[in-house]
Protein backbone atom coordinates (compact mmCIF):
# COMPACT_ATOMS: atom_id res chain seq x y z
CA UNK A 1 0.00 0.00 0.00
CA UNK A 2 2.71 2.50 1.09
CA UNK A 3 4.59 1.68 -1.98
CA UNK A 4 1.71 2.08 -4.34
CA UNK A 5 1.64 5.87 -2.92
CA UNK A 6 5.44 6.27 -3.52
CA UNK A 7 5.66 4.47 -6.75
CA UNK A 8 4.39 7.77 -8.60
CA UNK A 9 7.01 10.05 -6.94
CA UNK A 10 9.77 7.91 -7.50
CA UNK A 11 8.77 7.43 -10.94
CA UNK A 12 9.08 11.11 -11.68
CA UNK A 13 12.99 10.59 -10.86
CA UNK A 14 15.46 9.19 -12.39
CA UNK A 15 16.04 5.45 -12.64
CA UNK A 16 18.91 5.34 -11.03
CA UNK A 17 18.30 8.12 -8.80
CA UNK A 18 15.25 6.40 -7.76
CA UNK A 19 16.77 3.04 -7.30
CA UNK A 20 19.30 4.80 -4.45
CA UNK A 21 17.04 7.00 -2.64
CA UNK A 22 14.48 3.72 -2.52
CA UNK A 23 17.17 1.15 -0.91
CA UNK A 24 18.31 4.51 1.46
CA UNK A 25 14.69 4.86 2.86
CA UNK A 26 14.20 1.16 2.81
CA UNK A 27 17.29 0.86 5.02
CA UNK A 28 16.57 3.80 7.37
CA UNK A 29 13.10 2.70 8.08
CA UNK A 30 14.57 -1.04 8.61
CA UNK A 31 16.78 0.66 11.19
CA UNK A 32 13.84 2.51 12.95
CA UNK A 33 12.08 -0.98 13.11
CA UNK A 34 8.96 -0.09 10.98
CA UNK A 35 9.18 -2.56 8.35
CA UNK A 36 8.70 -6.07 8.38
CA UNK A 37 6.70 -8.16 6.30
CA UNK A 38 6.14 -11.58 8.00
CA UNK A 39 5.41 -13.54 5.01
CA UNK A 40 4.16 -17.50 6.21
CA UNK A 41 6.71 -20.06 6.07
CA UNK A 42 6.83 -22.07 2.86
CA UNK A 43 10.18 -24.24 3.81
CA UNK A 44 12.26 -25.88 0.53
CA UNK A 45 15.50 -27.92 0.38
CA UNK A 46 17.38 -27.32 -2.64
CA UNK A 47 21.11 -27.78 -3.36
CA UNK A 48 21.07 -29.16 0.49
CA UNK A 49 20.25 -25.51 1.62
CA UNK A 50 16.75 -25.27 3.91
CA UNK A 51 15.33 -21.86 2.40
CA UNK A 52 12.27 -20.34 4.89
CA UNK A 53 10.50 -20.01 1.50
CA UNK A 54 11.04 -20.18 -2.22
CA UNK A 55 10.84 -16.92 -3.49
CA UNK A 56 14.58 -15.18 -3.19
CA UNK A 57 15.40 -11.65 -4.40
CA UNK A 58 17.45 -11.96 -7.90
CA UNK A 59 20.88 -10.19 -7.95
CA UNK A 60 21.75 -6.50 -9.09
CA UNK A 61 19.24 -4.74 -6.69
CA UNK A 62 21.89 -4.76 -4.28
CA UNK A 63 25.33 -5.01 -5.92
CA UNK A 64 27.50 -4.53 -3.14
CA UNK A 65 25.62 -6.49 -0.05
CA UNK A 66 24.65 -2.45 1.44
CA UNK A 67 21.04 -3.26 2.39
CA UNK A 68 21.02 -6.91 2.81
CA UNK A 69 19.59 -6.57 6.43
CA UNK A 70 16.49 -4.09 5.14
CA UNK A 71 15.74 -6.46 2.33
CA UNK A 72 15.67 -9.22 4.21
CA UNK A 73 12.56 -7.37 6.65
CA UNK A 74 10.95 -7.63 3.35
CA UNK A 75 10.68 -11.82 3.57
CA UNK A 76 12.55 -13.25 1.04
CA UNK A 77 13.54 -16.57 1.16
CA UNK A 78 17.17 -15.72 -0.18
CA UNK A 79 19.13 -12.99 -1.18
CA UNK A 80 21.33 -12.90 -3.66
CA UNK A 81 23.75 -9.50 -4.37
CA UNK A 82 26.19 -8.57 -6.77
CA UNK A 83 27.38 -8.76 -9.82
CA UNK A 84 30.70 -8.03 -8.08
CA UNK A 85 34.09 -8.23 -9.53
CA UNK A 86 37.41 -8.83 -8.61
CA UNK A 87 38.35 -4.94 -8.92
CA UNK A 88 35.73 -1.73 -8.24
CA UNK A 89 34.50 -0.56 -11.22
CA UNK A 90 32.27 2.11 -12.72
CA UNK A 91 30.27 0.13 -15.22
CA UNK A 92 29.43 1.73 -18.06
CA UNK A 93 28.00 5.89 -18.81
CA UNK A 94 25.19 7.42 -17.51
CA UNK A 95 22.31 6.70 -18.63
CA UNK A 96 22.35 3.42 -18.29
CA UNK A 97 18.66 2.41 -16.97
CA UNK A 98 15.29 3.33 -18.56
CA UNK A 99 12.08 2.30 -17.09
CA UNK A 100 9.36 1.54 -19.61
CA UNK A 101 6.13 1.99 -17.65
CA UNK A 102 3.65 1.07 -20.57
CA UNK A 103 5.01 -2.60 -20.68
CA UNK A 104 6.02 -2.55 -16.70
CA UNK A 105 9.75 -3.51 -18.76
CA UNK A 106 13.35 -1.97 -17.65
CA UNK A 107 16.30 -2.08 -19.70
CA UNK A 108 19.90 -1.75 -18.34
CA UNK A 109 23.49 -1.35 -19.30
CA UNK A 110 24.97 -0.91 -15.72
CA UNK A 111 28.11 -3.12 -16.67
CA UNK A 112 28.38 -4.71 -13.52
CA UNK A 113 29.26 -1.42 -11.37
CA UNK A 114 30.03 -2.33 -8.33
CA UNK A 115 32.68 -1.56 -5.23
CA UNK A 116 34.68 -4.74 -5.38
CA UNK A 117 34.67 -7.74 -3.88
CA UNK A 118 36.29 -6.92 -0.93
CA UNK A 119 34.30 -4.10 -0.43
CA UNK A 120 31.14 -6.84 -0.50
CA UNK A 121 32.70 -8.94 1.97
CA UNK A 122 32.89 -6.10 4.59
CA UNK A 123 29.40 -5.49 3.68
CA UNK A 124 28.19 -9.11 4.57
CA UNK A 125 30.80 -9.41 7.61
CA UNK A 126 29.03 -6.17 9.09
CA UNK A 127 25.51 -7.35 7.99
CA UNK A 128 23.41 -9.30 10.65
CA UNK A 129 21.11 -11.19 8.36
CA UNK A 130 21.73 -15.35 8.93
CA UNK A 131 19.56 -16.22 6.57
CA UNK A 132 20.70 -17.62 2.70
CA UNK A 133 22.88 -15.34 1.09
CA UNK A 134 23.88 -15.95 -2.49
CA UNK A 135 26.59 -14.04 -3.96
CA UNK A 136 26.62 -13.45 -7.94
CA UNK A 137 30.21 -13.17 -9.83
CA UNK A 138 31.50 -12.06 -12.48
CA UNK A 139 34.78 -10.57 -14.26
CA UNK A 140 36.03 -6.56 -14.86
CA UNK A 141 35.46 -5.39 -18.22
CA UNK A 142 38.95 -4.73 -18.80
CA UNK A 143 40.10 -8.47 -18.65
CA UNK A 144 40.02 -10.35 -21.45
CA UNK A 145 37.45 -12.84 -22.04
CA UNK A 146 40.39 -15.93 -22.71
CA UNK A 147 41.43 -14.47 -19.50
CA UNK A 148 37.76 -14.45 -17.71
CA UNK A 149 38.63 -17.72 -15.45
CA UNK A 150 40.64 -15.86 -13.33
CA UNK A 151 38.92 -12.98 -12.44
CA UNK A 152 35.55 -16.12 -11.40
CA UNK A 153 38.65 -17.64 -9.84
CA UNK A 154 39.59 -14.42 -7.37
CA UNK A 155 36.08 -13.84 -6.64
CA UNK A 156 35.19 -17.54 -5.84
CA UNK A 157 38.05 -17.71 -3.31
CA UNK A 158 37.06 -14.63 -1.62
CA UNK A 159 33.16 -14.81 -1.03
CA UNK A 160 33.73 -18.73 -0.46
CA UNK A 161 33.25 -18.42 3.36
CA UNK A 162 30.29 -15.94 2.85
CA UNK A 163 27.67 -17.56 0.84
CA UNK A 164 25.78 -19.66 0.44
CA UNK A 165 25.41 -20.51 -2.33
CA UNK A 166 27.94 -19.11 -5.13
CA UNK A 167 26.26 -17.54 -8.60
CA UNK A 168 28.47 -17.37 -11.96
CA UNK A 169 27.16 -14.64 -14.06
CA UNK A 170 28.39 -15.42 -17.98
CA UNK A 171 24.82 -14.19 -19.38
CA UNK A 172 25.01 -10.10 -18.61
CA UNK A 173 24.87 -8.26 -22.02
CA UNK A 174 26.36 -6.02 -21.23
CA UNK A 175 29.94 -6.54 -20.68
CA UNK A 176 31.71 -7.55 -23.81
CA UNK A 177 31.68 -10.92 -24.99
CA UNK A 178 30.75 -11.78 -21.38
CA UNK A 179 27.64 -13.95 -23.13
CA UNK A 180 30.37 -16.33 -25.13
CA UNK A 181 31.45 -17.71 -22.31
CA UNK A 182 27.81 -20.08 -22.20
CA UNK A 183 29.36 -22.16 -25.43
CA UNK A 184 32.17 -23.98 -26.38
CA UNK A 185 35.86 -24.44 -24.74
CA UNK A 186 35.29 -21.27 -22.94
CA UNK A 187 32.48 -22.71 -20.63
CA UNK A 188 34.44 -26.52 -20.55
CA UNK A 189 37.44 -24.59 -19.04
CA UNK A 190 35.59 -21.99 -16.83
CA UNK A 191 33.12 -25.32 -15.19
CA UNK A 192 35.97 -27.36 -15.18
CA UNK A 193 38.36 -25.20 -13.18
CA UNK A 194 35.33 -22.79 -10.97
CA UNK A 195 34.34 -26.86 -9.66
CA UNK A 196 37.42 -28.20 -9.36
CA UNK A 197 38.50 -25.36 -7.13
CA UNK A 198 35.04 -25.09 -5.44
CA UNK A 199 36.03 -28.71 -4.18
CA UNK A 200 39.36 -27.72 -2.90
CA UNK A 201 38.11 -25.36 -1.19
CA UNK A 202 35.12 -27.49 0.51
CA UNK A 203 38.46 -29.52 1.23
CA UNK A 204 39.94 -26.87 2.76
CA UNK A 205 37.33 -25.12 4.72
CA UNK A 206 35.36 -28.68 5.73
CA UNK A 207 32.18 -26.74 3.94
CA UNK A 208 30.68 -27.50 0.96
CA UNK A 209 29.17 -24.15 -0.68
CA UNK A 210 27.20 -25.14 -4.25
CA UNK A 211 28.19 -23.36 -7.39
CA UNK A 212 25.48 -22.13 -9.58
CA UNK A 213 25.43 -20.86 -13.63
CA UNK A 214 23.24 -18.22 -14.98
CA UNK A 215 22.28 -17.92 -18.36
CA UNK A 216 20.71 -15.84 -20.73
CA UNK A 217 17.03 -15.92 -22.00
CA UNK A 218 18.57 -16.29 -25.78
CA UNK A 219 19.64 -19.55 -26.08
CA UNK A 220 19.06 -22.11 -29.25
CA UNK A 221 17.88 -25.32 -28.40
CA UNK A 222 21.62 -26.80 -29.64
CA UNK A 223 22.90 -24.16 -26.99
CA UNK A 224 20.69 -25.75 -24.13
CA UNK A 225 21.51 -29.28 -25.03
CA UNK A 226 25.23 -27.86 -24.59
CA UNK A 227 24.74 -26.48 -21.19
CA UNK A 228 22.79 -29.01 -20.18
CA UNK A 229 25.51 -31.74 -20.45
CA UNK A 230 28.31 -29.30 -19.06
CA UNK A 231 26.14 -28.83 -15.89
CA UNK A 232 26.14 -32.71 -15.89
CA UNK A 233 29.29 -33.51 -16.33
CA UNK A 234 31.14 -31.04 -14.27
CA UNK A 235 28.46 -31.70 -11.63
CA UNK A 236 27.30 -27.67 -10.91
CA UNK A 237 24.84 -27.56 -8.06
CA UNK A 238 22.21 -25.22 -9.86
CA UNK A 239 20.90 -23.33 -12.54
CA UNK A 240 19.33 -19.58 -12.65
CA UNK A 241 17.40 -19.61 -15.67
CA UNK A 242 16.93 -16.89 -16.76
CA UNK A 243 18.57 -13.11 -17.14
CA UNK A 244 18.08 -10.11 -19.27
CA UNK A 245 17.13 -10.74 -23.14
CA UNK A 246 18.42 -8.56 -25.97
CA UNK A 247 15.16 -9.75 -27.70
CA UNK A 248 12.93 -6.32 -27.95
CA UNK A 249 9.81 -8.23 -28.37
CA UNK A 250 6.79 -6.35 -26.49
CA UNK A 251 8.94 -2.72 -26.45
CA UNK A 252 8.89 -2.36 -30.23
CA UNK A 253 8.10 1.74 -30.71
CA UNK A 254 7.51 2.06 -26.82
CA UNK A 255 9.87 5.61 -25.26
CA UNK A 256 13.45 3.95 -24.39
CA UNK A 257 12.32 0.82 -26.39
CA UNK A 258 15.49 0.80 -28.60
CA UNK A 259 18.11 1.86 -26.28
CA UNK A 260 21.33 -0.75 -26.03
CA UNK A 261 21.39 -3.30 -22.98
CA UNK A 262 19.19 -5.90 -21.47
CA UNK A 263 15.26 -6.31 -21.41
CA UNK A 264 13.67 -7.42 -18.18
CA UNK A 265 9.83 -7.39 -16.51
CA UNK A 266 7.18 -8.48 -18.34
CA UNK A 267 8.02 -8.72 -21.63
CA UNK A 268 10.83 -11.06 -20.94
CA UNK A 269 8.08 -13.67 -18.66
CA UNK A 270 6.98 -16.00 -22.09
CA UNK A 271 11.00 -16.12 -23.20
CA UNK A 272 12.67 -16.89 -19.74
CA UNK A 273 10.08 -19.36 -18.78
CA UNK A 274 10.10 -21.54 -22.37
CA UNK A 275 13.96 -21.35 -21.60
CA UNK A 276 13.21 -22.77 -18.42
CA UNK A 277 10.95 -25.52 -18.96
CA UNK A 278 12.81 -26.65 -22.13
CA UNK A 279 16.09 -27.01 -19.52
CA UNK A 280 14.12 -29.18 -16.76
CA UNK A 281 12.62 -31.18 -19.78
CA UNK A 282 16.80 -32.03 -20.89
CA UNK A 283 18.11 -31.98 -16.99
CA UNK A 284 14.96 -34.49 -15.82
CA UNK A 285 15.18 -32.73 -12.33
CA UNK A 286 18.78 -33.72 -11.92
CA UNK A 287 19.83 -30.57 -11.40
CA UNK A 288 18.00 -27.38 -9.22
CA UNK A 289 16.63 -24.53 -11.13
CA UNK A 290 15.77 -21.32 -9.94
CA UNK A 291 13.12 -19.57 -11.82
CA UNK A 292 13.54 -15.60 -12.95
CA UNK A 293 12.69 -12.97 -15.64
CA UNK A 294 8.77 -11.43 -15.83
CA UNK A 295 7.59 -12.40 -12.64
CA UNK A 296 4.88 -10.20 -11.70
CA UNK A 297 2.58 -12.31 -9.95
CA UNK A 298 1.83 -14.88 -7.86
CA UNK A 299 0.43 -16.49 -10.95
CA UNK A 300 3.74 -16.34 -12.90
CA UNK A 301 5.58 -17.82 -10.15
CA UNK A 302 3.49 -20.53 -10.03
CA UNK A 303 4.02 -20.73 -13.87
CA UNK A 304 7.52 -20.96 -13.35
CA UNK A 305 7.65 -23.47 -10.59
CA UNK A 306 4.84 -25.77 -12.93
CA UNK A 307 8.23 -24.92 -15.98
CA UNK A 308 10.59 -26.77 -13.68
CA UNK A 309 11.60 -24.06 -11.23
CA UNK A 310 12.67 -25.89 -7.67
CA UNK A 311 12.98 -21.59 -6.65
CA UNK A 312 12.12 -18.52 -8.24
CA UNK A 313 13.69 -14.85 -8.07
CA UNK A 314 12.16 -11.43 -8.46
CA UNK A 315 13.65 -7.83 -9.53
CA UNK A 316 11.77 -6.12 -11.78
CA UNK A 317 8.50 -6.83 -10.41
CA UNK A 318 9.25 -5.40 -7.18
CA UNK A 319 10.07 -2.14 -9.32
CA UNK A 320 6.06 -2.00 -10.86
CA UNK A 321 4.57 -4.00 -8.25
CA UNK A 322 6.44 -3.34 -4.56
CA UNK A 323 6.99 -5.92 -1.66
CA UNK A 324 3.70 -7.22 -1.92
CA UNK A 325 4.76 -9.69 -5.16
CA UNK A 326 6.65 -11.26 -2.60
CA UNK A 327 3.64 -12.61 -0.10
CA UNK A 328 1.63 -13.33 -3.48
CA UNK A 329 4.29 -15.42 -5.07
CA UNK A 330 4.68 -17.20 -1.65
CA UNK A 331 1.02 -17.70 -1.55
CA UNK A 332 0.59 -18.89 -4.83
CA UNK A 333 3.77 -21.53 -4.98
CA UNK A 334 2.81 -24.91 -4.30
CA UNK A 335 5.01 -26.52 -1.32
CA UNK A 336 7.17 -29.56 -3.01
Amino acid sequence: MLYSLARPLLFTLAPERAHELTLSLLKSTHKLGLMRQNIAAKPVTCMGIEFPNPVGLAAGLDKNGAYIDALAGLGFGFIEIGTITPRPQQGNPLPRLFRIPQAKAIINRMGFNNAGVDQLIENVKAAKFKGVLGINIGKNADTPVEKAVDDYLICLEKVYNYASYITVNISSPNTKNLRSLQSGDALTELLETLKKRQLELAEEQQHYVPLVLKVAPDLEAEDIQFIAKQLLQFKIDGLIVTNTTLSREGVENLPFGDEAGGLSGAPVFEKSTACLKAFAEVLNGQIPLIGVGGILSGEQALAKQNAGANLVQVYSGLIYTGPTLIQDCVSAMKTT
